[in-house]
């Protein structure tokens, strides 16, 4: 129970269906967040929201102390990953490390059949193993964030929202059951990042290296201007590159090692090749025959039309170019509402 509204109805679903439910809190970061923005699943307040609910469902409830697995795993390859020029998803590291393992593993040992969640997903028994499909009203999806999920994972996980994919419809049953948090807004940001100045300005506190100033060059390799850090950019920005030469500029591409950042035309942000790299593959088998999917290589992007080759290493060749392949960023393929395999974008 992370405090908000949909691992709440979760909880009381169940409860109505004759579970035996126990809510169990992650305690993950120590800030206090009044702003909405910031009152996600890692503040202390949200922890208090899933006590409430959980007293008025009348059922058990426990704060667990995941600081130093939410410290080692999701912050520290956040930091290491935008140190290296690379745009990391913290949600997908959180459920893959800490929410789907540590978690879980915390689960059984307090005798629990499964491990249920908010989350806009379904599970299917197909043949010997289980499948990873998309929320069956696909308004709301959240399969893209759990594509990494193991067999033993999804043989004991429960999704009861994917049932539904509407969180209007969500909102409606909170409202029935009486749940404080029925209006409680969604967290817009990361959740560890309170910071003022977003996500850069935590950079600069946790990795100030990473903000040595260096060049900026066109595609050609020519000095158009200075920056002030390679962490300032992710590949696609337009905002905030703080040099004019008559045209939108756009950031192609990233090298730390040496400080620079390329900047360019918007077409030269266009690709139709993607390689990945800690790829996990989900009620499918890596096959010799390329395999056609649909394909998205970022959370909020439409699926597009895929060849998604296994070998030799693993890489979707989509139909027609994608817009800012982004290094750190996730790719999931899928076939129908099946998701096929996921991985880190690596070129």
């Amino acid at each position: 129970m992370s405090g908000g509204v949909d691992s709440a109805v979760v909880a009381a679903l169940l409860k109505d269906r004759g579970h035996d439910v126990i809510g169990v809190t992650m305690q993950i970061w120590q800030e206090s967040q009044v702003d909405p923005r910031h009152a996600g699943c890692c503040s202390l307040g949200a922890v208090e929201d899933a006590r409430r609910c959980s007293t008025m469902l009348d059922i058990p409830h426990y704060v667990v102390n995941f600081k130093d697995a939410f410290k080692k795993t999701v912050i520290d390859e956040f930091v290491d990953e935008y140190a290296r020029g690379r745009t990391p998803n913290p949600c997908v590291t959180c459920n893959k490390k800490v929410k789907f393992e540590a978690l879980m593993n915390m689960s059984r040992e307090l005798g629990c059949d499964a491990l249920a969640t908010g989350h806009y997903a379904r599970v299917r028994r197909r043949g010997e193993g289980h499948v990873l499909l998309q929320s069956k009203g696909g308004h709301k999806d959240q399969s893209y964030v759990l594509y990494m999920l193991s067999q033993d994972q999804l043989a004991h996980t429960m999704f009861p929202l994917g049932e539904m994919g509407d969180k209007a419809e969500t909102r409606r049953l909170a409202r029935e059951y009486g749940l404080p948090v029925a209006d409680k807004p969604d967290s817009q940001e990361i959740c560890f990042v309170s910071e003022a100045g977003g996500y850069r300005e935590f950079m600069r506190k946790a990795r100030p290296e990473a903000f040595e100033s260096g060049v900026l060059v066109d595609s050609a390799g020519v000095e158009i201007g200075r920056h002030e850090g390679v962490a300032d950019f992710t590949v696609g920005q337009r905002r905030g590159i703080g040099v004019a030469v008559g045209k939108p500029l756009y950031v192609i591409s990233l090298d730390p090692s040496t400080r620079r950042v390329t900047v360019g035309d918007e077409a030269e942000l266009l690709q139709t090749e993607v390689r990945l790299e800690e790829v996990s593959w989900s009620g499918y088998s890596p096959s010799s025959t390329p395999l056609r999917v649909m394909a998205k290589i970022r959370y909020n992007m439409e699926p597009r039309a895929a060849l998604l080759f296994a070998f030799p290493s693993p890489t979707l060749l989509f139909d027609s170019p994608v817009r800012a392949v982004t290094p750190g960023q996730i790719a999931v393929a899928y076939r129908g509402q099946t998701v096929v395999m996921g991985g880190k974008i690596s070129n």
